[in-house]
C-alpha cells in the first residue's frame, strides 16, 4: 500500500514520525510531502534527509492571501498525487492535502484536536475519516460537517503518540549553553497569523517581560517564524536558538514551560514539566481537561503568575505516558482500512 503523508507544520514532524516508522515496518510505502513553513522542512530533513517532496512555503498574512496560498499548494499536491498515485492520504489537518486528495480521488484520513479551528468546516467534510481525541465535543463535529459515521476517537492526547517511551537528550542543554544551576523556562510565542489566532496577546508580552527580568531564571524562547525571532531577539535578553532544535528534550528537561499556543504546553503536561497557558483564543476541550487535572495552569487571568523553581529530578526523568501506543495503533488500523478499501 502506498500511503501519502503531508507535513504542513512543525509539530507534524514529531507527531507523524512514529506513524511513518510503523507503516514502513508493516511493509507499506510512504510518500512524504513537506511545506517549507516555520521549522517544518528543517525538522523533516533531520528525520528523513532528502526524502520529502517540498511543496508550498510560509503562510502569508490575511485570510484572502492565506486562502490563495492553500489553493496554490493544493494544486501542486494534486499534480504530485496524480504522478505518485497513493492509495490513501493522511495528515493532521492539512487542508491543502485534503483538497488535493479529493480532486485526485484518493481517500483521506485527517486528525484534529482543536474544535475552534475554522478550517475544520472544510477538512471534516473532505475527509473520509476524521480522527479526534475523546475530549473533542460531539457538537463541534456536527457543526463542522463531520458525520458521526466517519469519526473515530482515541484516548488521551496526540502528543502521547510520539512521546511514548521518550528519553530526553541532555545534549540539548549543552548545545544551548544552559546553566544547570538556574531555573530553565521554555517559552513559546503565539501562533501569529494562524486561522484560529486572529488576535493580539498583550498578556503574553507582560509575562515574557517578567520572565526576562526574573533573577536566577534562564529562558529559552522558541519562535515560530523569522519575524518572531527578529522581534523578540531585539526586545528581550532571552536565548533564541538559531535553528530547529530537539524541542521535546528541551521541554522534558525544563523546569517550566510558558506557551501561548497548544502543542508545547501539552508536551510539557505529558512529560511532567509544569506548564502554563497564555493562549489568547478560545481554550480547546483537550486543554480544558488538562487544566481540570492540574497538569496545565491557565495564566491568562490578571494576577496569576508562574512559579519559578527547580523541578525535582524524578519529574524530569519520568515521562507520564498513557495511551500513546493504542492511539498509534488506531491510526495505523484506520489508514490500512481506508487504503485497503481503495485497493479493493
Amino acid at each position: 500500500m502506498r500511503v501519502w503523508i503531508d507535513l504542513a507544520n512543525s509539530p507534524h514532524v514529531p507527531l507523524l514520525t512514529p506513524v511513518v516508522t510503523a507503516l514502513a515496518e508493516a511493509g507499506h510505502e510512504v510518500v512524504l510531502t513537506v511545506r517549507d513553513h516555520a521549522q517544518t522542512l528543517a525538522l523533516a530533513e533531520a528525520h528523513w534527509p532528502g526524502r520529502g517532496a517540498v511543496v508550498g512555503g510560509e503562510s502569508p498574512g490575511g485570510r484572502l492571501r492565506k486562502g490563495t496560498a492553500v489553493a496554490s499548494r493544493a494544486l501542486a499536491l494534486y499534480a504530485l498525487a496524480r504522478r505518485r498515485r497513493p492509495d490513501v492520504a493522511f495528515s493532521h489537518g492539512s487542508y491543502a492535502q485534503l483538497l488535493a486528495a479529493r480532486a485526485a480521488r484518493v481517500p483521506a484520513l485527517t486528525m484534529m484536536d482543536f474544535e475552534y479551528q475554522p478550517a475544520n468546516h472544510l477538512s471534516f467534510r473532505l475527509a473520509q475519516r476524521v480522527l479526534v481525541p475523546e475530549a473533542f465535543p460531539e457538537s463541534s463535529l456536527r457543526r463542522c460537517g463531520a458525520a458521526l459515521r466517519k469519526v473515530r476517537r482515541y484516548a488521551g492526547l496526540k502528543e502521547e503518540i510520539y512521546l511514548t517511551g521518550f528519553e530526553p537528550d541532555r545534549g540539548v542543554l549543552e548545545e544551548l549553553g544552559i546553566d544547570p544551576a538556574k531555573v530553565l523556562a521554555v517559552v513559546r510565542p503565539p501562533p501569529d497569523g494562524a486561522l484560529y489566532h486572529r488576535m493580539t496577546n498583550d498578556r503574553f508580552e507582560e509575562i515574557l517581560r517578567m520572565i526576562d527580568s526574573e533573577p536566577g531564571v534562564e529562558a529559552v524562547l522558541l519562535p515560530r517564524s523569522a519575524a518572531q525571532r527578529e522581534r523578540f531577539g531585539a526586545e528581550f535578553g532571552l536565548r533564541i536558538p538559531a535553528g530547529a532544535i530537539d524541542g521535546p528534550s528541551l521541554v522534558a528537561l525544563a523546569d517550566l514551560v510558558v506557551g501561548a499556543g497548544g502543542t508545547m504546553n501539552r508536551e510539557a503536561a505529558v512529560l511532567g514539566t509544569p506548564a502554563y497557558s497564555l493562549f489568547a483564543g478560545e481554550m480547546g476541550a483537550v486543554d480544558r481537561d488538562l487544566i481540570g487535572r492540574g497538569t496545565l495552569t491557565d495564566l491568562r487571568a490578571p494576577g496569576s503568575l508562574p512559579v519559578f523553581r527547580k523541578k525535582p529530578m524524578s519529574e524530569a526523568d519520568d515521562p507520564r505516558i498513557a495511551q500513546g501506543e493504542r492511539a498509534l495503533q488506531a491510526i495505523i488500523e484506520e489508514i490500512e482500512k481506508l487504503g485497503g478499501a481503495s485497493l479493493g
